[in-house]
């Protein structure tokens, strides 16, 4: 039996599953912070079973999956489905978050809702409860058997057309998560061929749509580095595929304004309000003349950057440290901050 994404599903009868469902897997994502290497574990995600030859450039390494909340329910792993007409399935109609967790739990969750339901707005989709979710999290996290971990909080516009019209609904809630090894302290980017439409009806909204990250990943994983880097329509850096990019200029911090088509990370968020960042835009020509590169997503925390495409970098460097250590001491000292 081999395992595909979700790109590649398939119904196949069950004579115990409902009609109109198809299962559910989850199994492990690849997440490496560094390749060639292929030891690191990967995240989960649903994968449905197909027939074909799987992926053998990207050994499976990953802990045994562990439960799935799925609506209202929390199911082991292998008893998770979701209709196989959710929107969220079938267009990408829905949104999601990703939480790093740690001993003190899903951080920054309040922060997280917040976003989601502004991106559940902005795809005319009904905000999730946050008690609902807050409930979830913490039957899902329940027990954990790991000290830092991934929280994947994922809502669609549940059961609708094989089309782009609206679905039928309800939405669809389910959370699922897995162990993760630390960033390291810096790594290799590279800008890929592709643009970010700061224009779009998309843009800025964390959508379940990420086939254009999926592709411009695997160009970075292509040529050694853990993250692409997009530039927007006019050339300005924009971001990573799930990160947001800073430059230290003279000893000045500067990161791309929303304008620009990135989206509004947590962690970016959070360091705007701890350290003094400027926002403006830069040319990719100025960013790759910056003292120090550095990468902030939920996982990454502030990660120094010491290749970007030919350039390198002395990383993490003196300001990136500092920085590390003011994001490591305040999400500690408060691990949902408001």
């Amino acid at each position: 039996m081999m395992l595909y994404q979700l790109s590649h599903v398939r119904m196949f009868p069950a004579p115990a599953r409902p009609a109109g469902l198809v299962e559910v897997r989850v199994e492990p994502y690849r997440h490496r912070w560094c390749l060639p290497k292929r030891h690191r574990r990967r995240g989960m995600m649903a994968v449905m079973t197909v027939p074909g030859e799987p992926d053998q450039t990207l050994p499976d390494t990953s802990p045994a999956p562990r439960r799935v909340w799925v609506d209202d329910r929390l199911l082991e792993a292998d008893e998770a489905s979701v209709s196989a007409v959710d929107h969220g399935l079938v267009v990408g109609d829905g949104v999601f978050e990703s939480l790093k967790v740690t001993a003190a739990g899903a951080f920054a969750l309040g922060r997280h809702l917040a976003r989601m339901s502004r991106s559940a707005e902005a795809l005319g989709l009904p905000a999730p409860d946050p008690d609902r979710v807050r409930e979830a999290a913490d039957a899902v996290l329940a027990d954990r058997p790991y000290e830092l971990g991934l929280l994947r909080i994922t809502w669609t516009g549940g059961a609708g057309p094989l089309g782009s019209q609206r679905a039928y609904g309800p939405p669809t809630l389910v959370l699922a998560d897995t162990p993760v090894e630390p960033a390291p302290a810096s790594t290799s980017v590279v800008t890929v061929p592709w643009t970010r439409n700061e224009h779009g009806a998309m843009t800025g909204v964390k959508t379940t749509s990420y086939a254009e990250n999926v592709r411009a990943l695997r160009h970075a994983y292509d040529r050694d580095a853990t993250e692409g880097l997009f530039l927007n329509t006019v050339g300005h850096v924009c971001e990573g595929t799930g990160s947001n990019l800073f430059c230290v200029l003279d000893g000045e911090v500067v990161t791309s304004p929303l304008a620009s088509g990135a989206l509004a990370g947590i962690t970016r968020e959070l360091l705007l309000e701890w350290a003094d960042v400027t926002e403006r835009d830069l040319t990719l020509a100025e960013a790759q003349r910056a003292d120090e590169v550095f990468l902030t997503s939920s996982l990454r925390d502030v990660q120094g950057v010491h290749r970007w495409d030919e350039v390198t970098f002395d990383a993490p460097g003196p300001v990136t440290r500092r920085l590390q250590q003011v994001f490591a001491e305040r999400s500690a000292a408060d691990p949902d901050p408001r």
